[in-house]
This record gives C-alpha cells, sequence and structure tokens, in this order.
C-alpha cells in the first residue's frame, strides 16, 4: 500500500518504462543479460531501494537536525521568496535578439567543417565547462538544448541584475537567488537530459543508478553531500600529524603547543586562532600542505587553539566568550614560556574576533601582551562582505533562530550554506558524479577537512550575523562591547599584516582591504591568488599561485593593485620576514619550549580530544 502513495516509487516505475523504451531503440533485439535487457532490474533495485529508505524516514519521523529534510530547506526558501522583489520583465527585446544569434550560431555549429572537411567546427555561442563533453554536441537535440539553457540563463540573471526601484541589497538577494535556481535547473543535472550520463547508463545497465542510489540514500541519512572518501583519512594519521601536545583546556578549547623541528627558536611564540566554524586542522592537513609544520621548521614556538565543536551546553556562549578566550590563551603561552608578549594569527571570523580581542587589550592598557597579529582572510568592515550577506536579512536570520532548538546550530547548515555560495562546484557537480553517474568517491584531504562539519553556539551566530554582517558595527567606535569593554577599532597600533584572496568569495578581497583603514598601527597588506583556502594553504614547495605586495596606505584595494608588484608562489616567506623583523632573537628549543618533557605536565597528544567530536 505504502509503494502507492509514494510519488517516487511511481517516478520511479515511470523511469523505468521511459528507459526500457529509449534504450530499446538503441537496441531493439538485446538479450536479457545485456546491458538494455539489465536496465529492468536496475530500475526494481533503484525502487525498491528507495522504498526501503522512505519506510524507514516514516518510521522516524521528521529530523530538524538534519539539513537534508526537505521542511528545513522550506523554510529558508520561503524567507528567500517573501524577501526578494519581483524582476520587471519589460526587457525582451535583448532576449529575442539573442535567440536569433542562437538559432543563427546552432546553424553553424550542426554543419561542422567546411565543404573541404578542413578545418574544425566553429565555436559554439556560448561555453561553460559543464558541458564540455563531446556528446553535449554530437546530437543537435543536445547542443540545442544546453545552448539554449545557457542563453536563458544569461537573460534572467541579467533581468533579475537590472530590476530598478528596489534597495540594493534586495536586488542582489534577487541575483543571487536566480543564479542559484538556475544552476539548479542546468540540464546537466538530470538524467534525461544528460547524454553523458545516459550513455554510461545503457554502457551500465543502469548499474551507476543504483550506486548512485546508494551514495543518495546515504548522505540523506547522515543529512550531508559527501565530497570525498572519509574512510582514507584518520586525524593523528595521516593528517594533522604535526607533532605535539595539548597543554591547557577549557569547556570552550583546548591549546595546543607543537613540538620544535629546530634547535633555535624564536623568542617570541606564535599564537594561532582558527575559525571555530572550522576545525583547525585546515592549517595542518598533510605534512606537505600544513602551515603549522613550515612554521615550526622554520623556528617557530607554535600554539594552535582547538575549538570545541558546541552542544546544547554551550546554549548561552556568545561573542564575550570567545574574546575571552582568546585573551587567555594569549595570557597561557606567555605565562607557560615566561615571554612578555606574543606573535598572534586569526584566521576567517577569528581572525575578525582578534580585531576585537585587540581592541579590548588597548582599551585596557594591555596591548603590549600582543607584538603583532595577522589576518588570514578576515573581515572587521562588513559593509561589502559579498554573497554571505544574501542569508543575514530580518526573514533568513529568524529562519535559522528556528533551526537550532537546543541552543546549537548543527553545523551541516553552515556547510550547505558556504556550498550554495558556489553550488555549481560544490553541489550539482557532485550530484552528477555521485549521483548520476555512480562514480567512486576520491580521497581528498581538502574536502575531508570541508566536510567536517562543526556546530555553533546559536545565540552567538544569531548575535554574530546581526551585529556585524548585517549593522556593521564592529567599525563603529564602541557600538559593541566584550566582557565589560568597549571596542574601538582605531585604538589598535599593534603592527597587523593583512592577507587576502584575490578570489576569495567568502572574505572578498575588496571587504578583507577595509581593515586597512580601521587600525591605527602600522599594516602590510597582501593579496594572494586563488580563493578563502587556497589562497591561505599555500605551501612554497608547491610553485602555485603567485601574491601581490604594494603601497598599504593606497587610498583603495584597485589603487594597490595598480602599483602592486606580483611575486610567484606562495606569500609564507614574506610573512615570515615581516615576522622576524619585529624581533629576531633567538632562544634555545628547551624546557618548557618542549612540551612533554621532564617535569611538564600535559593532557594528550596532538591534535586532541576536540577535534574529534562532532
Amino acid at each position: 500500500m505504502a509503494d502507492r502513495q509514494d510519488p517516487f516509487a511511481a517516478f520511479f516505475d515511470m523511469q523505468g518504462e521511459l528507459m526500457r523504451e529509449m534504450l530499446g531503440r538503441f537496441a531493439p533485439d538485446a538479450p536479457p543479460e545485456s546491458p538494455t535487457g539489465q536496465w529492468s532490474g536496475a530500475a526494481e533495485q533503484l525502487r525498491a531501494m528507495w522504498l526501503d529508505f522512505t519506510e524507514e524516514r516514516l518510521a522516524k519521523g521528521p529530523d530538524p537536525a538534519n539539513p537534508f529534510d526537505p521542511a528545513q530547506w522550506a523554510l529558508l526558501a520561503q524567507s528567500w521568496t517573501n524577501a526578494a522583489p519581483s524582476p520587471d520583465p519589460a526587457a525582451a527585446q535583448r532576449f529575442m535578439s539573442e535567440g536569433f544569434q542562437l538559432w543563427q550560431g546552432m546553424t553553424r555549429a550542426m554543419l561542422g567543417p567546411g565543404p573541404d572537411g578542413e578545418g574544425e567546427a566553429p565555436e559554439l555561442p556560448r561555453q561553460d565547462r559543464r558541458f564540455t563533453d563531446p556528446a553535449w554536441r554530437e546530437h543537435p537535440a543536445y547542443l540545442l538544448l544546453h545552448q539554449t539553457y545557457l542563453m536563458l540563463a544569461d537573460y534572467v540573471v541579467h533581468a533579475a541584475r537590472s530590476v530598478q526601484g528596489v534597495p540594493d541589497e534586495q536586488r542582489a538577494q534577487l541575483e543571487f537567488a536566480t543564479r542559484t535556481l538556475l544552476e539548479a535547473m542546468s540540464p546537466d543535472n538530470f538524467l534525461a537530459t544528460n547524454p553523458v550520463v545516459l550513455r554510461r547508463t545503457i554502457e551500465t545497465g543502469g548499474q551507476n543508478l543504483v550506486k548512485g542510489m546508494r551514495h543518495l540514500i546515504d548522505d540523506l541519512r547522515r543529512g550531508q553531500l559527501t565530497h570525498t572518501d572519509s574512510s582514507a583519512f584518520a586525524l593523528g594519521e595521516n593528517i594533522a600529524t604535526t607533532p605535539g601536545k595539548v597543554v591547557y583546556e577549557t569547556p570552550l578549547y583546548q591549546l595546543i603547543q607543537y613540538s620544535p623541528a629546530t634547535d633555535q627558536v624564536l623568542a617570541v611564540p606564535l599564537v594561532i586562532f582558527p575559525p571555530w566554524i572550522n576545525r583547525f586542522y585546515i592549517l595542518d592537513l598533510t605534512s606537505k600542505k600544513s602551515f603549522i609544520k613550515w612554521a615550526v621548521d622554520q623556528g617557530l614556538s607554535v600554539f594552535v587553539v582547538s575549538w570545541k565543536s558546541a552542544d546544547a551546553s554551550m546554549k548561552d556562549v556568545v561573542w564575550d566568550d570567545y574574546i575571552r578566550a582568546q585573551i587567555d590563551a594569549i595570557d597561557q603561552v606567555r605565562s607557560r614560556l615566561d615571554v612578555p608578549a606574543v606573535h598572534t594569527i586569526g584566521y576567517c571570523v577569528a581572525g575578525t574576533t582578534l580585531a576585537a580581542t585587540l581592541a579590548v587589550l588597548a582599551r585596557r592598557g594591555e596591548a603590549k601582551k600582543v607584538k603583532s597579529a595577522t589576518f588570514f582572510t578576515a573581515q572587521v568592515d562588513f559593509e561589502n562582505a559579498g554573497e554571505l550577506l544574501n542569508f543575514v536579512g530580518d526573514q533568513q536570520i529568524e529562519m535559522i533562530g528556528k533551526l537550532a532548538p537546543e541552543g546549537y546550530l548543527d553545523g551541516r547548515y553552515l556547510a550547505a550554506t558556504f556550498n550554495a555560495l558556489r553550488s555549481r562546484d560544490l553541489i550539482w557537480n557532485y550530484v552528477v558524479s555521485n549521483y548520476l553517474l555512480g562514480e567512486d568517491y576520491p580521497a581528498f584531504d581538502l574536502l575531508h577537512w570541508n566536510g567536517d562539519v562543526t556546530n555553533l553556539p546559536a545565540a552567538w551566530h544569531g548575535a554574530y550575523l546581526r551585529d556585524l554582517y548585517r549593522d556593521n558595527k564592529l567599525v563603529v567606535p564602541d557600538a559593541l562591547s566584550a566582557d565589560g569593554t568597549p571596542i574601538d577599532l582605531t585604538r589598535i597600533e599593534t603592527p597587523a599584516y593583512i592577507q587576502a584572496g584575490r578570489e576569495d568569495h567568502i572574505a572578498p578581497a575588496e571587504s578583507v582591504w577595509r581593515a586597512t583603514r580601521h587600525f591605527r598601527g602600522d599594516t602590510t597588506f597582501v593579496l594572494a591568488g586563488s580563493g578563502h583556502i587556497a589562497g591561505v594553504v599555500n605551501p612554497p614547495a608547491a610553485n602555485k599561485y603567485q601574491h601581490w605586495t604594494g603601497d598599504s596606505a593606497a587610498g583603495s584595494l584597485e589603487e594597490f593593485i595598480e602599483g602592486a608588484s606580483e611575486h610567484a608562489g606562495s606569500w609564507w616567506p614574506h610573512w615570515l620576514a615581516w615576522l622576524e623583523a619585529h624581533d629576531p632573537a633567538r632562544v634555545p628549543a628547551k624546557g618548557k619550549r618542549k612540551p612533554g618533557g621532564k617535569g611538564d605536565r600535559v593532557i594528550e597528544d596532538a591534535p586532541g580530544r576536540y577535534v574529534k567530536t562532532r
């Protein structure tokens, strides 16, 4: 009875009939053991798998903690729809003109090489890497299909971008929502309109879809899109392997000290604050990619904060707690090594909090505790904070609040949000490869880290979106406070190294640049090639990308770029030279510079327990 009421069961029945008929046209006399004849069995497997899964879901009931639960995304989609204005439909002239050009281009493309048979087929009117497989142009129907889609997508996005009479932020929301919807509707995302998938289905007798269905059901169960083979990685074994010890912990964080690799180390130790929205080991992936290992190998005494993934016990954790934690970690390192000051690094949101921490210390007359501050792709001025601003309207924030009934936001929602910023690459690309083509998962450490999500305290997350992203209060002197101390960024005189990624879509370079306008002290701005992750995690040995140095006092990012010098490869050596210039003194790597040595009480080996909890 249940299978008759389940629309997906009917869908698979229909798909089975459709595929049997279609494949029969390719090979009408195919025997049952052939790929075509095997389709009937594959269709039955798909149907049975889905029925088993739906019965399991019905027995368990809705799961509000699962970001893949359709009801949760319906709430967010509704909030977007309610907030977005309607586009002006008046600009059809351009559409008609380009439609005519498309047909002309299609005609030339279908004709192929000239009559003498020499030369190549003319370029298609529109190019897109989703449709580079020759199958998309070998048949006129698929050629016209994907070119028409690309033309329509351009037209609709342009129409959304050109809406008049609405605030800029609403226009940006409409454009983002339109582009996201169009990427979901791409013909390569569907079995019947993707010739590459159809070819694979014919070759395998539908077993690619059976395998893909297993992937889909597994992802629905875990509530998260799988990007990589997670079984290929183990913390402390082949990622996050730099030797060290957990030397201190609180209910909010563990403090890891790494073992020195040189006989002499810089006298001023380094404390790294990674973002609490991710696991710290983005800076300690494999040994060849590890910023932490590289820094240790250069002779730095490196400490890293490992934030605890939130649970219901952390429902009252707020802004003040993270700033107090950063000050506490600074003091713990100063006390442990008996030094007056430390170097600091803040990555992404932890860099935002580091700026607030420096302002609090400056107001309290304790600024000398920090010798220097480095900011990896961190924003303090959120006026031009990029596409994440599409998630901070009142309705969106209210909807997000409803997703955290126990006081913490499941990290899978945040992962899905960041994936949505680049849905073509991080969602639909994997829908095609995982679910339609049924491909095996690759073993990729960066994608493994990307899927290792962290829960957030809901109160703090909501305040962060409202106060920083929406209202941009951090750059307003004394508009915010922490631990009873007003925050004024213009009081910060600590030397600052500010790194941005040229293609960063999470913390746009223009937004990161603005920190140079709010700090009073000396600032050094460096623009790195690539984006939010690869722009940071770029070891010198890889010899990848490039970076630009120039006048950090320029009037704008554009002026900086115009006068900047381009350098091949990683910016890490430039940063190290900057750091050493502030205090080149070195001391022997002994005593508590070697964690876990004689008489030194430590808690456990790195990478610690907190990074392993979900």
